[in-house]
């Protein structure tokens, strides 16, 4: 008596797989799930991603075209103080300009056209006390705009 193995499992084995097509496609539903659910997710945070802080700042005749990289102390209409979209204490602000970006750097201040002066005169003090210059940011005044006044 001999006792072997096939590597075929011999003819039982080949009637098992003879009438079915197991392996041969791939099933894509998994990964179409998948791609959809990325797909809304991007859709639903591709907006809060692409516009940030939204400040209108005025708009002047002539503007100075500035291409220096400096920090960007943002205030919103109802006064909330961002300094490069972090939000920050305006008693806080000279210590933390020092601390992310050296002493003796400069800054933009970027107000809202609707935020009321006092607040922005305040920044500017805080700024002004710690000897760090202020740099305002303002919008050109396109020629529409000239003819409608």
């Amino acid at each position: 008596m001999s006792l072997g193995f096939s590597s075929n499992g011999g003819n039982h084995s080949r009637r098992r797989f003879h009438g079915s097509n197991a392996l041969s496609e791939i099933n894509v539903t998994p990964f179409v799930d998948v791609v959809l659910v990325l797909l809304i997710i991007f859709m639903l945070t591709a907006h809060v991603m692409e516009f940030g802080i939204e400040v209108e700042v005025p708009k002047v005749r002539q503007v100075k075209d500035s291409a220096r990289e400096l920090p960007v102390v943002t205030m919103t209409k109802v006064g909330t103080l961002y300094l490069n979209e972090k939000e920050v204490n305006i008693h806080d602000l000279p210590a933390e300009v020092r601390r992310r970006f050296g002493s003796g750097q400069a800054v933009y201040l970027r107000a809202d056209k609707a935020t009321p002066w006092d607040p922005i005169a305040q920044v500017m003090s805080e700024l002004g006390e710690a000897k760090i210059p202020v740099n305002v940011v303002t919008q050109p005044e396109d020629a529409a705009d000239r003819k409608s006044r």
